[in-house]
């Protein structure tokens, strides 16, 4: 949590935002290193909204990591 925490207030914003499934609300991606990941690039996927004064975080991952087999059984 302290990491997220950490990448919504130092973190950038580089892409323009995608539209999000409900209508009205957009999706951006925040950039940061993560001083608790061994300076690794994260990025945070969240969706803002303005009226609630909320902030969902729909996804949390590593810049690096271009691809992963999570769930394979395959081994492909």
């Amino acid at each position: 949590m302290s990491d997220v925490l950490y990448v919504l207030k130092n973190g950038f914003v580089y892409d323009e935002p995608e539209p999000s499934t409900r209508q009205g609300y957009n999706k951006y991606k925040i950039d940061s290193l993560c001083p608790n990941g061994g300076n690794r690039a994260v990025r945070i996927v969240v969706i803002p909204d303005k009226r609630a004064c909320q902030l969902k975080i729909v996804s949390i991952m590593w810049v690096d990591e271009h691809s992963t087999k999570a769930g394979s059984v395959i081994g492909e």
